[in-house]
């Protein structure tokens, strides 16, 4: 299989050495973006300074009132959405994905890659081992509980309102929760802010399978939902929903992981960037 990935698999996928203290071999997510951001911000402001004042384009009165479609401006580097090859994440395509990131097995190839690993490849730009993915796994679960007034709050929502809007309610109801809100209230530098946009990030990510899970059950069902922590990000979102078989845990990390970044361009991903900007929740 090696054989046939591409240079970009390649050059991503980490070797560890052999006889590594396993007990401590396992950089944590944080610590591996730790020691990327100084490099990051390094090479950013490298660019702004000399390509700062460079035109990238030009804008017309159609694009103007047509919302900005096909406007250059936005800058990202997660994914790449091309009409004849498809997708590619960090340079890596779907098959590529599949065959280098690790499983819920635990053997590489074998069976549909953990959401935890991309999202580890989306924001690192590196293959994790399976020990990283299962101490993000670990740590994601840890960060799952609601704040208390939540899923009173959805379970008092109109069961016709659209579970879209209840998804809305019930994430913004989490704000009270947020690590950067506290931050930026308490005058944190400006240098340190990725910190704490990191904190609220990841703790979004743990919460959102209950909130969509509440809203489904609540709607379809009869309100209940049951965990299973013993299992991976998308196994658990599956025993939420109502759903034993493993088949499907597999069909639901595959589902989740094609659906984790669509290119920095579309809708979602400028208002991500455009609110963001602001600071505002």
């Amino acid at each position: 299989m090696a054989h046939l990935l591409s240079k970009s698999v390649k050059h991503l996928v980490r070797k560890i050495p052999v006889g590594q203290n396993a007990a401590r071999s396992v950089t944590t997510l944080q610590e591996t973006l730790a020691a990327q951001v100084p490099e990051k911000q390094k090479s950013l402001a490298a660019l702004k300074k000399e390509y700062g004042n460079e035109v990238i384009g030009q804008v017309t009165i159609d694009q103007c009132i047509g919302g900005a479609r096909g406007v250059k401006c936005m800058l990202w580097e997660t994914s790449n959405l091309d009409p004849e090859e498809g997708i590619r994440f960090r340079g890596l395509t779907i098959p590529e994905c599949q065959a280098v990131l690790p499983t819920f097995s635990g053997v590489t190839g074998d069976g549909e890659p953990l959401l935890e690993s991309l999202l580890w490849l989306l924001l690192t730009s590196e293959v994790p081992t399976k020990e990283q993915v299962d101490s993000l796994t670990a740590e994601l679960h840890s960060r799952s509980e609601l704040p208390p007034h939540v899923i009173p709050l959805l379970n008092s929502l109109p069961k016709d309102m659209h579970p879209m809007t209840q998804f809305a309610i019930g994430l913004n109801a989490c704000q009270t929760q947020s690590k950067f809100a506290k931050a930026y209230a308490d005058g944190v530098p400006k240098t340190d802010y990725h910190n704490y946009v990191l904190e609220d990030v990841l703790t979004v990510i743990a919460v959102l399978p209950e909130i969509a899970a509440t809203i489904y059950r609540n709607v379809y069902f009869d309100g209940v939902v049951t965990k299973d922590t013993s299992l991976d990000y998308s196994g658990n979102f599956a025993r939420m929903l109502g759903y034993e078989d493993p088949s499907f845990d597999e069909l639901m990390r595959l589902y989740l992981c094609i659906h984790t970044d669509h290119e920095g361009g579309n809708a979602s991903a400028h208002t991500t960037h455009l609110v963001g900007s602001t600071l505002s929740d």
